[in-house]
């Protein structure tokens, strides 16, 4: 039936609530002002962000926690250049988002009016669909169309300009239904393929990733693998598709992956890659399977089509949603396992040895040990805890040695953005507050964010917030000792106190440098998070040497100027 005549701004916000939006993220702007009135009388909730950088960050984070398309809303020009961030980490990140951007009338189009930019050519390679809606009319046609597109096949971003003019346009038109979802399903002579290659196999190994994913399928997944008794690894920042502590679990393939668990890949007979991308990160720069025909036998199941042979030609190739896919391997009958039997409980050994305290901490001399304080986190936290983390080297003390809860505790980007960790810790609170969420930030990512705590007391998020401050751009300055040792340029920082800047905002905060105070500091944290309803934060002074928990700057400096005084 057709509604009664509405501006253009009503008729969008009545077609967010068909598609069953609750949440929005953004920056107020003069450009969609009647959007903004719309929202007055609905029941979205508009978080109102300090940055269009931290809005968009936190519309994709809630995407990747929900699998629902997180909402953001910019103005034009500057709000939309800062929102773009968030948007390639959807991309990249196969996370179900829509921007919506404000734009300059349809009378001053292509004039280079105030902050005009042509958004279709902007974002052109950074999202499934660019689009401006020019007539009010066409509003609900539009939003079906985003919401369908974000959602279906491989999840991305979605970005909609919204010429001023034509938000205050009336119009009377008609709803649409709410969107559906579209993935494919393997058909059952793939299936079929899959076990027979599975069968002849004598070293499987299971890879997890990418997009589509939801509890029902990661429990069919569980079953599957528990049945053939098959390792799994979890791709770059998916960590949390199999519960770290399942008994076939076998670690993280991405940076800093375990020797050991590297060799595993290439040495192993049959791939089954399900749903990863199979990028950079995972593949160790496309080393640990050869390009364009791997030595391993693959099966890659994507939800993408395009994906599918873009980098790898698979001997198997299943254009599949992971719902549609996990539930038909965990139908299908068990082969013989007798073949690699035993190789799970190794891997996991393996695991074990490579989780326990690293090289760089095992003198005792460092006043703040980085692996015990992921030891207390894991002593401390219930299982469900959502862990966030932007990009960084002081990211691989999670990645490494915390163990995710399973499907959603880990927000992450694979783009590698930094500024990600605050946002999304942020984000997660709002939407999940009943979880406690822990977000490990460094000292140059929480500064290009940080302002988000802002947000967090507004909104009353009890996020607790580590910030590993080591006074330098640490993955930088590593590259840098390794490639110019000694010649320090561009990486040092001068960092405020974090846990005055905390106290200031309203929150919590605190300062540790010595291992012993964390486990005390983080109950307290945890305790104000929770009864105040208000974040804490956590500055973590420690020795910049300590790079990775593999090697200090010293050792990669000497390391470095030896190679080139042989060369």
């Amino acid at each position: 039936m057709t509604h009664p005549s509405r501006t253009g701004g009503q008729i969008l916000v009545d077609a967010l609530h068909v598609h069953g939006v609750d949440t929005a993220f953004g920056v107020p702007g003069e450009s969609y002002l009647d959007v903004l009135d719309a929202l007055h009388d609905s029941n979205i909730r508009f978080v109102i962000n300090r940055q269009e950088g931290g809005a968009a960050f936190m519309a994709e984070a809630y995407g990747k926690l929900t699998g629902k398309p997180g909402i953001c809303f910019v103005t034009r020009g500057p709000g939309a250049t800062n929102a773009s961030i968030g948007v390639h980490t959807a991309y990249q990140d196969s996370t179900p988002m829509i921007l919506f951007i404000g734009q300059v009338g349809n009378d001053f189009v292509d004039r280079e009016a105030f902050q005009e930019i042509d958004y279709r050519r902007m974002y052109g390679q950074m999202a499934k669909w660019v689009a401006q809606i020019d007539r009010a009319d066409r509003i609900p046609e539009y939003l079906a169309r985003a919401f369908q597109v974000a959602t279906s096949g491989r999840p991305g971003p979605v970005v909609l300009a919204l010429p001023e003019d034509m938000l205050v346009d009336t119009a009377e038109v008609a709803d649409t239904r709410a969107y559906q979802p579209n993935h494919g399903a393997p058909t059952p002579d793939q299936i079929a393929t899959l076990r027979g290659m599975l069968a002849d196999s004598r070293r499987p190994l299971v890879l997890l990733g990418g997009g589509t994913w939801n509890a029902q399928a990661c429990a069919d997944l569980q079953r599957f693998a528990e049945a053939n008794q098959l390792p799994v690894g979890c791709t770059f920042r998916f960590q949390d598709l199999l519960d770290n502590d399942h008994p076939n679990y076998i670690g993280d393939v991405g940076i800093g992956i375990n020797p050991k668990l590297a060799a595993r890949v290439k040495e192993a007979d049959l791939i089954i890659a399900i749903g990863p991308r199979l990028g950079e990160m995972t593949t160790g720069g496309y080393s640990l399977l050869a390009s364009p025909v791997p030595r391993q036998r693959l099966v890659h199941i994507h939800p993408d089509p395009e994906e599918l042979g873009s980098v790898y030609q698979a001997e198997l190739m299943v254009a599949s949603g992971m719902p549609q896919a996990c539930a038909m391997l965990a139908a299908m009958e068990p082969v013989d396992a007798s073949a690699w039997q035993g190789s799970v409980e190794q891997a996991r050994a393996e695991l074990a040895a490579w989780q326990e305290r690293p090289p760089v901490f095992k003198d005792g001399s460092a006043p703040l040990d980085l692996w015990q304080l992921v030891q207390d986190l894991m002593d401390v936290l219930p299982h469900d805890a959502i862990i966030t983390n932007g990009a960084g080297n002081y990211a691989s003390w999670a990645h490494r040695f915390y163990r995710y809860g399973g499907m959603r505790t880990q927000l992450a980007p694979t783009s590698g953005a930094m500024g990600y960790a605050v946002p999304a810790g942020v984000a997660a609170k709002i939407v999940q507050p009943e979880r406690a969420v822990v977000t490990f930030a460094g000292d140059g990512e929480f500064m290009m964010t940080g302002q988000e705590l802002a947000t967090a007391v507004q909104y009353r998020a009890g996020v607790v917030i580590l910030v590993f401050n080591n006074s330098m751009f640490g993955t930088i300055r590593m590259h840098q000792e390794r490639e110019y040792p000694g010649r320090v340029s561009g990486t040092g920082l001068h960092n405020p106190d974090f846990a005055a800047l905390a106290r200031a905002y309203g929150g919590h905060g605190e300062i540790v440098d010595k291992t012993a105070d964390f486990a005390p500091a983080l109950r307290r944290a945890l305790e104000h998070a929770q009864q105040q309803q208000l974040p804490a934060v956590i500055e973590l002074r420690y020795d910049g040497n300590l790079i990775t928990p593999n090697a200090t700057l010293e050792t990669i400096r000497k390391q470095a100027e030896a190679t080139k005084a042989k060369g």
